[in-house]
């Protein structure tokens, strides 16, 4: 989902001359790329493709939220992080929210709303996240993925805000979904549910 590009932005675009693949993993795919620059010369961008990702916003009946706690290898620490993971090819964003949030923390809701969506590393992936609402949840039984380990636990918004005001909370998705939820509960960014 990307914005189109207007004539008075042509100033700023840059054209691709040369594409080369650096890697292509299990999850992300490498290039490096020779673009010409507005002003006719020549750069590098080197960049990831990602197949995008949902976040998931789950609200307790209380008012609390459900929130996890993940190692997270390249920054090499536990953080603090609403659910999220990556779309499988062809899913429907949707349906990956409800997977991810089963899958991670048991919860299912039965009322879903879509808030938007980030950009969280626009310098060099293509990653995007889905933010969703999720309401009306019921606790069930986790199913982890195979190397999957992480905790689940409640807090509230003050909590939230807290520990992103000390640096405990520094999780870029996360301080977004804290934004959207804020501006949620003070009325002034509504939302459309439905019922699932």
């Amino acid at each position: 989902m990307s914005a189109p590009i207007s004539s008075s932005d042509s100033h700023l675009v840059e054209h691709t001359l040369d594409h080369v693949e650096l890697l292509k993993g299990h999850f992300l795919h490498a290039f490096r790329d020779t673009v010409r620059l507005p002003n006719g010369e020549q750069a590098t961008r080197e960049f990831v493709i990602h197949p995008g990702a949902v976040m998931v916003i789950a609200m307790l009946d209380d008012g609390r939220l459900v929130m996890e706690r993940q190692y997270r290898y390249p920054v090499q620490q536990v953080m603090i992080e609403f659910p999220a993971g990556k779309l499988d090819p062809g899913e429907d964003r949707l349906a990956c929210a409800q997977r991810e949030l089963l899958e991670e923390t048991g919860y299912r809701a039965t009322e879903w709303a879509h808030a938007g969506v980030l950009h969280p590393v626009i310098s060099y992936s293509t990653e995007f996240i889905d933010i969703w609402f999720a309401r009306g949840l019921s606790l069930g039984e986790r199913q982890l993925d195979e190397g999957e380990f992480l905790d689940v636990f409640t807090a509230s918004m003050d909590e939230l805000l807290a520990w992103s005001r000390d640096g405990q909370l520094t999780d870029a998705k996360t301080l977004t979904g804290l934004l959207w939820l804020q501006n949620h509960r003070s009325g002034a960014w509504p939302l459309t549910w439905q019922t699932v």
